[in-house]
């Protein structure tokens, strides 16, 4: 049956591909995005988008109501959204750290906790959580990404403790390089560098972390809850 898809941050990178992968596969999908505008083929393939920042309570709120009155209670949140704003300790503002703690680590618990008032009534629920290689490796530059990458694993490993008998699973998946227009701006050397450094010897491609969410969020998944899934080309070996 067609299940209520709730996928934050999913109008580019990652979080695009995860839409258009349940999309596909006759699911009911909304998406939120802060800026700019949903690409086309993604409205007409039916996915609902709701502008919304996931670091505004009222936004989140108001989001649910929407996709709610219609697609019904969410089923399955995939929560993507992230952001950030990489600099050396010396030079990060206290501003810099509390920005991304508060979009990528409190976001997220902002979103988890509003649908979960839904899969609490239905005793039912898929939740995954996108982490990164980064919070798992660390990364000289971004000590606050990496601490709410970090963040995602302990919160959504508590909530598997604590909701698991309600037949809701929490499940992280940790990207490793992706193919995104986040990374293509990168200088040939840059990409070449970070290459060097994957077993598999290239970049990951965005559909291959959606396979991944798909998987989590399939029946086939329904004994799994608490874990970390590297999809990272063998980088972070699950660390």
């Amino acid at each position: 049956m067609s299940r209520s898809v709730l996928v934050t941050g999913g109008n580019r990178g990652i979080g695009l591909a995860i839409a258009r992968a349940f999309a596909a596969a006759g699911d009911k999908v909304a998406v939120t995005y802060r800026s700019g505008e949903p690409p086309a083929d993604l409205v007409a393939q039916g996915v609902l988008a709701v502008r919304c920042d996931i670091t505004d309570s009222e936004q989140v709120e108001q989001a649910y109501k929407e996709v709610e009155e219609k697609h019904g209670n969410v089923e399955v949140l995939v929560a993507n959204a992230g952001i950030t704003r990489d600099q050396l300790l010396i030079r990060m503002t206290e501003e810099d750290f509390s920005a991304v703690l508060d979009t990528n680590l409190v976001g997220t618990f902002r979103v988890v906790k509003r649908a979960n008032r839904g899969m609490l009534r239905a005793k039912k629920g898929r939740v995954v959580l996108i982490s990164s290689v980064v919070g798992l490796l660390g990364q000289g530059g971004q000590a606050n990404y990496a601490a709410s990458k970090a963040g995602l694993v302990g919160f959504a490993r508590s909530l598997a403790r604590e909701l698991g008998s309600r037949n809701i699973t929490f499940n992280v998946v940790a990207p490793g390089f992706v193919d995104t227009d986040m990374t293509r701006v990168l200088s040939d050397e840059q990409r070449a560098d970070i290459v060097a450094q994957v077993p598999l010897g290239r970049y990951g491609k965005a559909e291959e972390i959606a396979a991944a969410v798909r998987f989590l969020a399939s029946d086939e998944a329904s004994y799994i809850t608490g874990a970390v899934i590297p999809v990272d080309g063998g980088l972070g070996m699950g660390h």
